[in-house]
This record gives structure tokens, C-alpha cells and sequence, in this order.
């Protein structure tokens, strides 16, 4: 989005610079990191007892159903931030984005499913190969999803060169992918759903929607969100789907303003509620409520090198591995290709079939919204839940750096051109 220009007192210099850092693309994806390192630290070393007593402390209402553990805080409570902002991104697209235009946005909605659909069908067939029952089958949906925040970070370290379209066919790629796995958490996710409060909550939503058009102050829209919230998690669906469904009510387009042509919507978006909400909340988001959440999911006690690679070993892990490099890589690539065998579809002309191959491996970061798949999948304690943290973690690891070869061997080769126009020049890095 493009931010508001402003002046800025002199008092403020050094917060305003913190504030533009933390909505660089790429400062999400170094605490998202550094939060997953501290957190396999503190798990494999003396403070272990200390990280799991503070884990799994729990407070809250019991009465609002709301007696979590921090880390089910975590999970529940601080990413439906992350979520309101991938409403957000999501409401902006299909508005004025590229998901608005059917010819633009086919290619990459098509592999966006191939890369859901092939990653599920890979784990389910590496872990019934490998004997694995009905328990560790209930992880199909874990390699489905993939990270927006720490895929984009991770292209952003070797954009210089790279052609902008390939960020736009990536963020496309990953609103649709987030849309199909944030339905999967709502549908098949949910037990005991209490129709009543769910009710409730919709009407808090909608309220939501009334003052974020009429009267869009935070004293207002603040506790509706928080009603809202609170309602969706008493209801039995998880409580990060408020979080979308805040998000998609929110205008992309200020009221009065007309806007009748692509580029006229797309200028009015930049500017309008969304994109000012966005703005707002992405730093708490990709800067505390994901590197919060990492902090307290990622932790598993994997007891050395040993213990690491009987993880690993595991057909869990295997299938959650296979699925996250190998069914994304496949399923994202293979879709595209197919859909531009349809006479009039084909890929944007500034890209070529390898730059796809690294978002296609780009894809495969699951991370966050895999490791947290893979908490409402298995639950704590199960006996599976070190096992997909661990193939989520390395799967994600092993796609990040084959995408960083594919992509790096690329913005070479874009470099050595003497034609690349200078927008692209690191247009994907911003």
C-alpha cells in the first residue's frame, strides 16, 4: 500500500524510522526468525521447564470461555491481528487489486488451489505409506497453507533484480491460499458449534461494519471487535476467523469518492479505510502477534541430533515435509502450467516459467499458519505435536533455501540484462 505523506516532528524521527521499519516486508520475516530460534533455544536447553510453565500458564474468565493458556492466547488471541490484516488484504484485492480482474488473477487463483490440493494429497500419500493410521492422517490440511509474511520477506532478500510482477503473482498466490486454508480452520476445525453465541456474534460483526462506515473511531470499533471476538471463540470456531470476517467488513473506498476505472479504484484503495487500518496494524502484527505466536508454537524439545532426526523420521513429519517442498513446488507450478494450456491464459509477460518455480517454492513456507494447522489438528499432548512442529519447521527451512537458489540464480540473470526496466529494480523488495 502507499503510505501517507506527512511531516513529521523532529522529537519523532527516531519512532517514525521504527514505525517504516516495521512495515518493510522484510522486518516481519527477521523477528518471525529470531522468535522461532529463541523458542527451540529455550526448549532444548535448562530453561525448558521455564518456557513450558510460562507456555502453559493459564488465565481468564472461565465464565466467557476465555481461560487460556498463553500460548493458546497466542494462537487464539494475537493472531486474529494477523488475520484482520489478511481480511484486509483480502477485501483490497478483490476490490481494486488483481483478484478484481478474472483474466489477471486466474493464474494465480488456479495454482494457489493446485497448491493446496496436491500438498494434501502428497502428505496423506507419503503417511500411508510410511503406515501411519487415522491419527497422524487427521494432518492432512497442514502443508496446505503458506506464510505470507515470511515468503515475501524471504523474496525480498534477493529482489534487486527480479521483475515486480513476480511479488504481485506471489502476494495473489497467498491471499487465495490464506482464503482456502482460513476456510479449512473454520469447517474443519469446529466442534460443538453453539449456534446461539455464533448468531451473537454475527451481529456484532455486522455492527462492526455499520461504525467502521459511519463513525470510524477506535473507542467504538475496539470493544465491537473485541465483543465479536470473544462471541466467534465462545461459539466453537476458532477465534482468528472473527478476525477475517472484521477485516473483510471494513470499505476498501471512502465514501463519495468515485471511482470508475481500474487504475481510478486502485488509487482510491491506496488511500481509503482498508489500506489506513492496514497501515495502522501491520506492524503489530508481522512485528508482535507473529513473532509472539512463533515464540510459543515453535518450541519442541527435539533432544539433540538424535532425538531430531527420529522426528524427522516420522511419517507426520515426513508427509508434512513432502508436502510443504515437494507438493508445493508441484501442485503451484503444475496448475499454473495447466491453466495456461486454456487458449487466451497465460503468464504475465514479465515472468518466465523458473521465476515461478521459486514462488512455487516460495509456497512451501508454511510456518505460521501450519504450525497452527497442526495445533487444531493433533492438539498439545497428542503425541504428534512435536512431530509437525518439526515438519513444519524443516519443510519450511528446506523450501526457503531452495527458493533462495532458484530466485538469487535468477535476479542474476535478470541483472545481466541490459534491458530490465528500472521500476522492477527492486520494486519486489519494498
Amino acid at each position: 500500500m502507499t503510505p501517507h505523506t506527512h511531516a513529521t516532528p523532529a522529537p519523532s524521527t527516531r519512532l517514525a524510522r521504527l514505525g517504516e521499519w516495521s512495515r518493510l516486508e522484510l522486518s516481519g520475516g527477521i523477528l518471525l526468525a529470531a522468535a522461532t530460534v529463541l523458542a527451540l533455544v529455550a526448549a532444548n536447553s535448562p530453561a525448558v521447564d521455564l518456557y513450558t510453565a510460562v507456555r502453559d500458564a493459564a488465565f481468564g474468565p472461565e465464565a466467557l470461555h476465555l481461560h487460556l493458556t498463553v500460548g493458546e492466547w497466542a494462537a487464539d488471541g494475537l493472531l486474529a491481528i494477523f488475520f484482520f490484516v489478511v481480511g484486509l488484504e483480502l477485501k483490497r484485492e478483490f476490490v481494486a487489486g488483481d483478484l478484481s480482474d478474472p483474466r489477471r488473477a486466474l493464474v494465480p487463483i488456479t495454482a494457489a488451489v493446485g497448491g493446496v490440493v496436491v500438498p494434501v494429497l502428497v502428505y496423506l500419500a507419503v503417511v500411508s505409506a510410511l503406515g501411519g493410521g487415522a491419527a497422524e492422517l487427521a494432518g492432512w490440511a497442514v502443508p496446505a497453507a503458506t506464510d505470507i509474511a515470511f515468503a515475501v520477506a524471504v523474496l525480498a532478500l534477493v529482489s534487486t533484480h527480479l521483475p515486480a510482477a513476480l511479488r504481485t503473482f506471489l502476494l495473489t498466490l497467498a491471499v487465495v491460499d490464506d482464503l482456502i486454508a482460513i476456510t479449512i480452520i473454520a469447517v474443519g476445525f469446529t466442534d460443538g458449534l453453539d449456534l446461539m453465541t455464533l448468531g451473537l456474534s454475527l451481529v456484532a460483526i455486522v455492527a462492526f461494519a455499520v461504525v467502521v462506515r459511519r463513525r470510524p473511531v477506535w473507542w467504538l470499533l475496539v470493544p465491537l471487535a473485541l465483543v465479536a471476538w470473544t462471541l466467534v471463540h465462545a461459539s466453537g470456531i476458532h477465534a482468528t476467523i472473527a478476525g477475517v470476517l472484521l477485516g473483510l467488513s471494513v470499505p476498501v473506498i471512502d465514501q463519495g469518492v468515485r471511482a470508475e476505472s481500474a487504475a481510478e479504484r486502485e488509487e482510491a484503495a491506496a488511500h481509503g479505510p482498508a489500506a489506513r487500518l492496514e497501515h495502522l496494524l501491520k506492524p503489530w502484527s508481522s512485528c508482535l502477534a507473529v513473532p509472539v505466536f512463533a515464540f510459543f508454537a515453535a518450541g519442541v524439545t527435539v533432544g539433540g541430533l538424535g532425538g531430531l532426526a527420529e522426528s524427522v523420521s516420522t511419517p507426520v513429519a515426513l508427509g508434512t515435509i513432502a508436502g510443504l517442498v515437494l507438493g508445493k513446488a508441484v501442485g503451484i507450478t503444475g496448475a499454473a502450467w495447466l491453466v495456461t494450456r486454456v487458449p487466451g491464459v497465460r503468464l504475465d509477460d514479465d515472468l518466465r516459467w523458473p521465476d515461478l518455480l521459486g514462488a512455487a517454492l516460495l509456497g512451501g513456507i508454511g510456518f505460521t499458519v501450519s504450525l497452527l494447522v497442526g495445533e487444531l489438528a493433533f492438539g498439545t499432548g497428542s503425541g504428534f505435536d512435536d512431530d509437525v512442529k518439526v515438519g513444519v519447521l524443516v519443510g519450511s527451512l528446506v523450501a526457503s533455501v531452495l527458493a533462495l537458489v532458484v530466485l538469487a540464480a535468477r535476479n542474476r540473470h535478470y541483472r545481466g540484462l541490459p534491458h530490465v526496466h528500472e521500476e522492477a529494480v527492486g520494486a519486489v523488495g519494498h
